[in-house]
């Protein structure tokens, strides 16, 4: 190609660039039209779809269109975030997930998506520790005596999880403190807690809203919380951190859009979540299942996510979990 071909393609590039900009501008103002879809990829009655009903509601009032709830379970959450990494980036198909979002990529062999290249994170909404939780026979009330309940019987007990921060719970557990359990894999949290309750299984990580809940009615007991130190809203619930130094494991909920998804549309989505969040009843209800508000916006997201995928990446190493 002579040189001023290239120079002639250049400029038709540039003159494209500049009426795209605007464009894409206008459509960002013009966002939404339409119902937006919010997919999530576990259960309903889950933290992550508790929370996604709760930041709808207030979406709606501020973005003036409906949001609607897709739960597409399955997978420790791969299916949903499968289908938002596959939609048009025009911000009318979104993914609320959870910590396992980043575990995801040590804890399975191939994913159909690349968790950094893939997306458009666009907001964190909130952040909680799990809660260890037995049956209220169980004959073991502090961390110490559960340790020691599971040495005693090794390889006899089982534990539930369903999610990637409840599976690295139970391995941290066992790789800490020394000791073996069965395993027993579910497609939510919420399914791992009923057999807890039922008696399958003996013991659960449990996100810290259905905790509290079952612990109030006295269906459940709590061990102990999997953050380096106690929670606000359980004060009385040692963290497992005072048994075993050093043990320390957080989930979070975040708003995901799929790659290309335009920055001012981005924008706009973490803006309503910020308004939600400064609501009093928004924190207070989150409070209610166990999160606390912890906001982080596109410029700072997606170095955020890429920090979770490396950390999880060494504690899924640390425990020893081989991936899928």
């Amino acid at each position: 190609m002579t040189l001023s071909r290239i120079v002639r393609a250049g400029l038709c590039a540039a003159a494209a660039a500049a009426v795209l900009m605007p464009m894409e501008r206008a459509a960002a103002q013009a966002y939404p039209a339409q119902p937006v879809k919010l997919v999530v990829p576990f259960p309903a009655g889950s933290a992550t779809d508790s929370i996604a009903r709760l930041i709808g509601r207030e979406w709606q009032d501020t973005l003036g269109q409906p949001l609607l709830i897709d739960n597409k379970p399955g997978a420790q959450g791969v299916i949903g975030a499968e289908q938002v990494a596959r939609s048009a980036p025009d911000g009318y198909t979104l993914l609320i997930t959870a910590v396992s979002f980043a575990a995801t990529g040590s804890m399975m062999k191939k994913l159909p998506y690349d968790i950094v290249r893939d997306f458009t994170p666009i907001s964190r909404v909130a952040i909680t520790p799990l809660a260890l939780l037995v049956k209220p026979d169980f004959p073991a009330r502090s961390a110490r005596e559960f340790i020691n309940q599971l040495k005693a019987r090794p390889g006899k007990l089982a534990a539930g999880y369903g999610s990637s921060s409840s599976q690295v719970a139970i391995s941290q557990l066992r790789a800490m403190a020394g000791v073996e359990v069965v395993e027993v894999a579910y497609k939510g949290i919420p399914l791992a807690m009923n057999d807890v309750l039922a008696g399958t299984v003996e013991f659960s990580f449990v996100d810290l809203g259905n905790a509290i809940g079952q612990v109030k009615a006295g269906k459940l007991r709590a061990i102990a919380v999997t953050s380096e130190k106690r929670n606000p809203l359980v004060p009385d619930w040692p963290a497992m951190a005072e048994t075993l130094p050093g043990y320390d494991i957080d989930a979070w909920i975040a708003i995901i859009g799929p790659r290309g998804l335009p920055r001012e549309i981005a924008q706009k989505l973490h803006d309503a979540t910020l308004k939600a969040l400064a609501k009093t009843d928004v924190e207070t209800r989150l409070g209610t299942i166990g999160f606390s508000p912890a906001p982080l916006g596109p410029d700072r997201m997606p170095a955020f996510i890429k920090a979770e995928v490396d950390k999880w990446a060494i504690l899924v190493r640390q425990a020893g979990i081989q991936p899928e």
